[in-house]
């Protein structure tokens, strides 16, 4: 079979799901449709918004479905009148079996992580958080049990001290498109050697979950390593965004968001409790860095925002706000 022949049912919501697909259209690929999520109210007027994939698909005129409910009827029938031969799954939503195992060749997912390692709904963000120097990319067979399927293809990539969430999102939804057309390709010629992800697990350290990211996860909590909160940031930049708490004298406290650091590791946890600073005390010459303490150290914030403000660097912010070294983080 050509791939022009090959019935490819495509879906996906966010700006990573955008490539993938943009390489099946460019590539010559037969999509015969497009699923997304229904359209969210977004901004100070609510107005609806459409997903990224959904912008792509309707400049490209590409049938699309948008279920509220993936078990529906009536969309279940509109799926099946697609007639597809193949379904790919990329940043989309838990699938039941009654869509996943409707093509003859099934349905593969693109999942942003070296699978088995970090299943789950934030891959990225806690590959980053967890201070790894690898992720990857890996596509696989749905199955019952989320991200739990046969791999068919990975990819490595090297997360470097200079990376954050973002731009390890931009490599890998880069990759991404490459590998989803080279996995069609190896379907189409029947060189796919699927293996079980049981077989993968023997033998490697314990597996790693990426749940997904809430509010709280987000705030840092100052009693902590440097580094570790240093690659909270990190995992977390641009967005959701870390925040904590800074607090004036009087008890007035403003959530901050931070997007960039730089971590001092200090002999302070050696000292005596009494010689330490307390963590969430801030260190400023008010003008050019703005510090603050940790278990281990200082760690330097070098982009942040107020609320109601846009992002600025650290020196930009201290020419407009001034803290002194009695305000502190909680």
């Amino acid at each position: 079979m050509e791939k022009k022949d090959l019935r490819i049912v495509y879906m996906g919501t966010p700006d990573f799901a955008v490539e993938a697909l943009r390489c099946l259209v460019e590539g010559g690929y037969n999509v015969v449709g497009v699923i997304t999520m229904p359209d969210k109210p977004a901004g100070r007027g609510h107005k609806l918004q459409f997903s990224p994939v959904k912008q792509y698909a309707l400049a490209h005129n590409l049938p699309l479905l948008q279920p509220e409910r993936l078990k529906e009827e009536n969309f279940l029938e509109a799926l099946r009148s697609w007639q597809a031969d193949l379904q790919i799954v990329v940043a989309f939503r838990m699938l039941p079996q009654a869509v996943w195992a409707m093509p003859r060749l099934g349905t593969f997912n693109l999942h942003a992580s070296l699978l088995p390692q970090y299943r789950g709904a934030a891959p990225i963000n806690w590959a980053v958080i967890n201070g790894e120097t690898q992720t990857g990319i890996t596509t696989f067979f749905l199955k019952h049990e989320i991200d739990t399927g046969e791999v068919i293809q990975q990819v490595s990539v090297p997360i470097t001290p200079a990376d954050n969430a973002g731009t390890v999102h931009d490599k890998l939804m880069v990759l991404g498109g490459q590998l989803v057309t080279e996995t069609v390709d190896r379907i189409l010629n029947g060189t796919i050697r699927s293996i079980p992800q049981e077989e993968m697990i023997e033998g490697q350290e314990p597996l790693k979950p990426a749940p997904k990211i809430f509010k709280e996860t987000c705030r840092l909590t100052w009693n902590q390593p440097t580094l570790t909160l240093h690659n909270l940031v990190r995992g977390l930049s641009p967005y959701p965004a870390a925040w904590s708490e800074l607090c004036n004298p009087a008890g007035e406290c403003l959530t901050v968001k931070i997007y960039e650091t730089e971590p001092e590791v200090t002999a302070a946890a050696e000292q005596p409790a009494a010689n330490r600073p307390t963590p969430g005390t801030i260190s400023t010459d008010g003008k050019h860095y703005l510090r603050v303490a940790t278990a281990d150290g200082w760690l330097r914030l070098t982009a942040l925002q107020l609320p109601g403000k846009k992002r600025l660097g650290v020196e930009e912010l201290l020419r407009g706000f001034h803290p002194d070294e009695q305000w502190y983080f909680v």
